[in-house]
């Protein structure tokens, strides 16, 4: 099922009731435009009291092909949140760190404003290893309609507007927008240091606007030992739920990791 079509169940109310929880998020969402000028940063009610650090230990090599899970066997979470459409949204996921000490990682659309914005206040988790970022592109195309050529100009321009920003350029991981990505993607990624395309097993469902509880009810089915889920920081029931996705999290003795936290390239 694609993301169009379960938005339109979502909007019949049927949804959960025909499918529960989408577990890809679905191919084909559609992302508000940018928004310049100030912005307001809704303040997160999760708690100040720190998520579980990632226990120290050896870290796995990054498995070959496109990665949807965390390898062996752990108790660790990848929240990944891709776009940024919202600067609302990606300040309070930045409140959300500083307060609680999550650890996740963006996969930045870089057209969008949202990252410059919140720039002074992302830099330094992101130089500590707090924050994660990876290639989302530049502005979200199908990568798999464009020519090589132009996969090869969404990537590059993404890396350097990360590198020159963050001081990071995201590699090895790329997530390919909407989930679509072919050998030729992947060749053109992998040229530009994107080696690993990074999908995911559980989704937050909120590329589109839900409800919030049905984000809890995703969050309850998909945060499970050594899963990556996807959330999207585009619309704020996200920045209504902190306290939920916390408590979550501690109930099951999750870690919230980065990918760079329990990954690491083979020698």
């Amino acid at each position: 099922m694609d993301r169009r079509q379960l938005l339109a169940m979502l909007a019949a109310g049927t949804a959960a009731a025909l499918t529960g929880c989408s577990s890809d998020d679905g191919p084909s969402h559609k992302v508000t435009p940018r928004i310049s000028g100030p912005v307001a940063t809704p303040t997160p009610s999760a708690s100040a009291k720190p998520i579980a650090t990632p226990p120290a230990g050896q870290k796995s090599a990054i498995p070959a092909g496109t990665i949807t899970g965390l390898p062996g066997h752990g108790t660790n979470l990848a929240l990944t949140v891709d776009d940024g459409a919202s600067p609302e949204v990606v300040g309070a996921y930045v409140k959300f760190a500083k307060d609680t000490g999550a650890r996740f990682t963006f996969f930045v659309t870089a057209y969008y404003d949202s990252w410059t914005t919140h720039k002074a206040a992302l830099r330094p988790l992101v130089e500590s290893g707090q924050i994660q970022l990876g290639n989302h592109t530049w502005d979200h195309p199908d990568l798999t309609k464009l020519s090589a050529s132009e996969v090869g100009s969404q990537l590059t321009k993404a890396k350097t507007f990360l590198h020159n920003n963050f001081g990071v350029d995201g590699t090895p991981y790329f997530r390919p927008p909407f989930g679509r990505h072919d050998a030729t993607v992947d060749k053109v990624a992998a040229d530009l240091g994107y080696t690993v395309p990074t999908m995911w097993y559980g989704s937050l469902s909120d590329s589109g606007v839900i409800t919030e509880d049905y984000l809890i009810e995703c969050a309850q089915k998909y945060f499970t030992a050594q899963a990556i889920v996807i959330g999207h920081a585009n619309h704020p029931a996200v920045t209504h739920c902190y306290d939920h996705l916390v408590e979550i999290i501690r109930a099951r003795n999750l870690s919230l990791v980065t990918l760079n936290d329990v990954l690491v390239s083979p020698a």
